[in-house]
Parts: structure tokens; sequence; C-alpha cells
């Protein structure tokens, strides 16, 4: 069920890097072009600004959404969540029809109720996940590649086939309908709740996770966590990851298209190639990450620090090879390569917060998926800026660039200061009784 959560998470959030393909009118006025449906006037600063505006409702939502879902439970607060982004789902080719403002105001919305996803996810795996099998866990948030894969072929064709408010917005709601169903039937916060858990099965997870996690609600140690150097690492490590991920999510149908020459539907399929990748290699350094763990090849640190050279070093050198090469079919290869690599990113900084801090997972990861989102609307207009008045192979240079930087800048600085280990704030005192309390 993580998987099709993470699944459905993203058809919703990139439906609209392939819909506004279809939505936007052509540079070239006498340009003839295929009929999918009303067509608006926005230029590349508008469309950026519209795929962007999901992340900045995502960003501010992610720090409250993992406080909620701590405090209410993450199974109600995923479902209210959906529902409520089946209606904005919904209503977004109305939006469109309304204008530039109205469109971004939906897909602002959109993110906003989005932003408890991932802690709501992050919660679940450190209650429910053995140490030994986390890495199995962190990658069923792969997920979202898939969602990625789905929404990005399926609309490509269902916008050639059918116009793109079904098949970039109604067909997505009703894959969320489905989702928010099944996830009201099979999930449920911790074991000790599940009604169809055998003792065996209960046992077995209350125990391997010891006393690192607890049942009691307690408010989050905000100050510790901002004073911790290991957690301001993993920020800035987190930072890095999502701004290639996100790039590669809201520019990668633009540059196949524009720069490549795709039509339509090759772009949907080609575009969906890295995360098919990154998918497939998550599952596979996953895998190895609970090996090492099960043999006690590597200290925890060590193992973090290791897979950042496939995680984030390798990534960045496929993006700086990327500049250097303009045969379409290799280009997408070079891409599909480093998001690909970035996979190991399941044992880094998707892991990393379950290290650090298991009672409150969901905390911090909503706290550094709050800063990092941030990359979902400044990569849009980053891809805007340069290619606003030339939109040429040479100025896409500048955009890979910055995506390698991003990506090895910040696993150099985790190599000096990322840690793997329990910190101490994770176990905090109760606080003390007053003395009326005590009688």
């Amino acid at each position: 069920m993580l998987f099709l959560g993470c699944l459905t998470t993203y058809i919703v959030r990139v439906n609209i890097s392939i819909s506004i393909l279809a939505m936007v009118q052509p540079k070239n006025a006498n340009e003839t072009f295929p009929d999918f449906g009303k067509r608006y006037p926005w230029d590349a600063s508008e469309q950026g600004t519209i795929i962007g505006a999901f992340f900045w409702g995502y960003s501010i939502m992610s720090i409250p959404g993992a406080y909620l879902a701590e405090r209410f439970g993450p199974k109600i607060l995923t479902m209210v969540s959906f529902i409520a982004i089946i209606v904005l789902t919904v209503l977004t080719p109305l939006a469109a029809a309304g204008g530039f403002v109205t469109m971004c105001v939906v897909r602002f919305l959109t993110g906003t109720v989005s932003g408890p996803h991932f802690p709501c996810y992050h919660i679940l795996i450190s209650r429910w996940a053995p140490p030994d099998e986390k890495g199995k866990f962190m990658s069923s948030l792969q997920g979202g590649a898939l969602g990625t894969i789905v929404a990005w072929q399926m609309s490509g064709f269902l916008i050639e086939a059918i116009g793109w408010p079904w098949g970039g917005f109604y067909v997505p709601a009703i894959v969320t309908i489905v989702t928010t169903l099944l996830w009201f039937v099979l999930i449920y916060d911790r074991p000790d709740t599940h009604p169809r858990i055998t003792p065996e099965e209960r046992t077995h997870i209350e125990n391997s996770l010891g006393d690192t996690v607890s049942n009691e609600k307690r408010v989050p140690p905000y100050l510790q966590m901002l004073k911790s150097v290991p957690f301001l690492t993993l920020m800035v490590l987190h930072y890095g990851n999502l701004w290639g991920l996100y790039f590669l999510l809201t520019a990668t149908p633009k540059f196949m298209s524009e720069i490549l020459g795709f039509n339509l539907g090759t772009t949907g399929v080609l575009s969906s190639l890295p995360h098919i990748a990154r998918m497939l290699f998550s599952f596979v350094f996953g895998s190895i990450g609970d090996l090492i763990k099960r043999r006690g090849w590597m200290q925890v640190t060590v193992m973090r620090k290791f897979f950042c050279i496939f995680s984030h070093i390798v990534p960045g050198l496929f993006l700086i090879g990327l500049c250097f090469v303009h045969e379409p079919y290799t280009c997408v290869a070079l891409i599909t390569l480093s998001l690909g690599f970035n996979g190991a990113s399941v044992l880094t900084n998707l892991q990393n917060s379950q290290d650090l801090a298991p009672n409150f997972a969901g905390t911090l990861y909503g706290t550094m998926n709050a800063i990092g989102t941030t990359t979902g609307f400044l990569t849009p207009l980053l891809v805007a800026h340069f290619t606003r008045y030339e939109n040429t192979f040479e100025n896409w240079r500048y955009v890979f660039m910055i995506g390698a930087g991003a990506y090895i800048a910040p696993a150099i600085l985790y190599f000096f200061f990322g840690s793997g280990k329990v910190q101490p704030w994770n176990a905090l005192p109760k606080p003390a009784k007053s003395e009326e309390e005590s009688k």
C-alpha cells in the first residue's frame, strides 16, 4: 500500500508536466497543432510558474503535515488529503479556463493538501519496518517513480486519444479514488491496532524495533533538531537530491519535446525511462543495504556515506556528461542513468532520518522536505530564465551544470558531517508531573 500511495501521490503531482504541453499555444502563430482541447497563451515563465505552484503549497504544508500526522495518525490524514486532491484535480480544467492565476491557485492548493503524504509514509515505516528490512520498505517509496511513469505514459497517449482534460486530470482523479478506498481498508497506524496481524508478526516487529520507537505522542524537539549537525547536513543532502529529482521531473518533457524534437506520445514514453531506472535501481540498492545490515559488513554511518557516491556523485557526473553530447538518444540514456543511480538515495537521504530519530521520523522528513521541495518551483523558474529568449541546447547546459553541482556539493559535505547514529534527542525525558498531578 505504501507503494500504491506513493504512485498515486506522484500521478497527481507530475501530470501537469505532460498536460501543459497540450494546453498551451505554440510560439509560432502560423504553426499547426493537434486539437487536444482548448489552448491558452501562457509563455515559458507562466508555464514554469504553473508547474512550480504545486511545490509552493507542498513545501508550506510539509512541517504542519508531519505534526498533524504524528498527532492524529497517518492513516486518517492521508485519506483526507487524497479526498481533497480528487476534488481539486477534477476542478483543474475549469481552473485553466478561468485563467493563469486561477490555474496557479488550484495547483498551489493541490500541493498544499499533498504536503502530509511523505511524512505519513515515513511514520508508517518507522512503526512497521524491522531495522534489517528498512531498505525494502524505503524502496516502496519508489512507487513515486512508477507514478511518474504511469502519469507521463498514460497522459501522453490519453491526451492524444481523448484530450487533455480527461487524459491529464479526470483519469488521475479516478485512480486516486481507488487508492483512497484501498487505503481505508488496508492501512493501520501501528501493529498493535491492526485487527488481522498475527501475534508472531506483531511480536517480531515490536521486538526488532526495541525502545527506539515509542507509542507516546510527544512534541517534536524542534530546537534540538535545528542545532543538530547531522540533521542539518542531512537537510543539505536531501536538498541536493530533490534539486536533481524535481529538475528532471519538471523539465525532462520540455527538454525532450522542444530540444530533442520528440512528439508528445514519444516524449511521455522516453521521459518515463529515467524513473523506471530509478525505481529498479532503488530495489537493487535497498536489497544490498539490507544484506549489509544483516551481515554487519558496514556501520550504518559508513554505509550511508559510501552509497552517497551512487546516489549523488555519479548522477552529477552524468549531468556533466550531458552538456557535451547532442545526439537525442544518447541524451536520453545519460538522463536515464543519472536518475537511475539516484535510486541509491533509499540508503542515503531518504533513510537517514529513520537513523537519527525513529520517534520523530515524520517530523524530520517533513522539515527537510519543506526546505527541499522549494526546488520544485525553483527549477522550473531556472529553466524558464535560461530558455525564455533562446530555447537552445547551449542554454540548457547551464541548467545541467547547476544540477550537477546540486548533487555533488552536498555529498561532499555529508562525507564530513553526516551520521547514521540515533541522536540523544530521539528519547527526550517526559515532562515532570506537577505536585497536583502526582496526588
